[in-house]
């Protein structure tokens, strides 16, 4: 005969403890790919305690952006906005490449908006995150036409406001998967207008996609390298005492890339925020597929830096949330 020993009270205490202390750190986990759907070239900006993600939308760009709205990146609610659209960005000089990679940033109360239609740079203004948007431009022409810099692919814009409120437009990519360019120039205070000549100031191992951090007095210059339909693509960085360099690379290069699962493919194209004290990087990886266009999906990770300053390599795998 067999004889159940009764449950004692700490017992009964600690089976409780254990499951209240496991069952909120799994409701806090986000997991990738953050949402459903399929999203490019993501950028955030956060706004009265809510984040808005503006992204291309697959495959390879839509007449409109992708909007997504979230407070703890676990729940979204897709949006719509009324610029940028293929119909209102369209120049004489346009290409057929559809909206793509937009960036996003809050400046002397307005948001600012740097996107590619068109396979050029057109640049929107808003006094909310969801519009309504305009062109920048009193003549709503794109800010950088197909033409200005042949041999730059003029796409990717990422604006970056510095400590001072100085604020600074990358861009570039490369044609036919080699050759990229990293263009930057300083903005005056409209947003619009070039304060200077732009200028080349492409990092080693660059093809697209720039990102700038500063950190600790540090300008990390973020970007991406290889082939964005495979997954040779990864995110890759080099460091200056300047908003153009001169660039060292990181010591970690690339410091994401095709894990050796391959659960993560061709992870690039991203964006850094902080929330608490905590860096993350939100990006896209190629969703596993066998058409013959590739569909992306979003993903977020915690990025850290070693006490050089460093940024450490990532291991792809989702974050426990920031939000209480």
């Amino acid at each position: 005969m067999i004889h159940n020993k009764p449950i004692t009270s700490l017992t009964l205490f600690l089976l409780l403890f254990i499951t209240a202390f496991n069952c909120p750190a799994q409701n806090r986990f986000i997991k990738n790919p953050i949402t459903e759907g399929y999203y490019a070239d993501p950028t955030v900006v956060k706004d009265k305690g809510v984040y808005y993600i503006y992204a291309t939308i697959d495959p390879w760009g839509a007449k409109e952006l992708g909007v997504l709205e979230t407070r703890d990146f676990k729940t979204f609610v897709r949006r719509h906005i009324n610029w940028p659209t293929k119909e209102a960005c369209t120049s004489p000089t346009s290409g057929d490449a559809m909206v793509w990679a937009p960036s996003v940033r809050k400046y002397n109360g307005k948001f600012y908006m740097y996107v590619a239609v068109g396979s050029e740079i057109w640049a929107g203004v808003s006094d909310n995150p969801l519009g309504p948007w305009k062109n920048a431009k009193t003549d709503h022409s794109p800010l950088i036409t197909k033409t200005d810099f042949p041999k730059v692919h003029n796409i990717d814009a990422d604006c970056f406001i510095d400590d001072n409120g100085n604020a600074y437009l990358y861009w570039g990519s490369g044609f036919n998967w080699v050759n990229g360019h990293c263009m930057a120039v300083k903005l005056k205070k409209d947003m619009v207008s070039f304060d200077g000549a732009p200028r080349d100031i492409t990092p080693p191992h660059y093809f697209e996609a720039p990102h700038m951090l500063k950190r600790n007095g540090i300008y990390y210059l973020m970007y991406s390298y290889g082939k964005a339909i495979d997954g040779t693509y990864q995110v890759r960085y080099s460091t200056g005492n300047t908003p153009f360099g001169p660039w060292t690379e990181g010591p970690h290069d690339p410091i994401l890339s095709t894990s050796p699962d391959s659960t993560t493919m061709g992870p690039g194209h991203h964006t850094v925020f902080k929330e608490k004290d905590q860096y993350y990087i939100l990006y896209h990886r190629i969703h596993p597929q066998k058409e013959q266009y590739v569909l992306r999906e979003l993903c977020l990770d915690s990025l850290n830096f070693d006490k050089k300053g460093d940024i450490l390599k990532i291991k792809p795998s989702g974050v426990h949330s920031f939000i209480k």
